[in-house]
């Protein structure tokens, strides 16, 4: 697959980023690394290789849950820029709409 300067116009535009000259030159270079390497990965003969589900042979080594008091309230309220003692109090981030007759 040929990586051209559209290409990378495109992917850009798509992801909202900006790039100069240089950094499309460098852009296009790793690209057509991985794509490089994708390639060559499509030359190795899998067809008797079981797929690989998990890198080691540890499957959910999870820890018992232990119920501990780390930090009170009051504590966690002290790191936090307004409260009304009990509570955090956040912004108003929703606004709520009435409907125009």
């Amino acid at each position: 697959m040929e990586i051209t300067s559209e290409m990378i116009d495109r992917l850009a535009h798509l992801a909202r980023l900006e790039f100069s000259t240089e950094e499309k030159k460098e852009l296009k270079a790793d690209l057509e690394s991985m794509i490089g390497f994708v390639e060559k990965l499509k030359e190795v003969d899998t067809a008797n290789v079981d797929p690989l589900l998990h890198i080691t042979d540890a499957v959910n080594v999870l820890r018992n849950d232990e119920v501990k008091q780390t930090i009170t309230k009051q504590q966690a309220l002290l790191n936090a820029p307004f409260t009304n003692g009990d509570f955090f109090i956040t912004p108003k981030v929703i606004k709520k709409q009435t409907e125009q007759n």
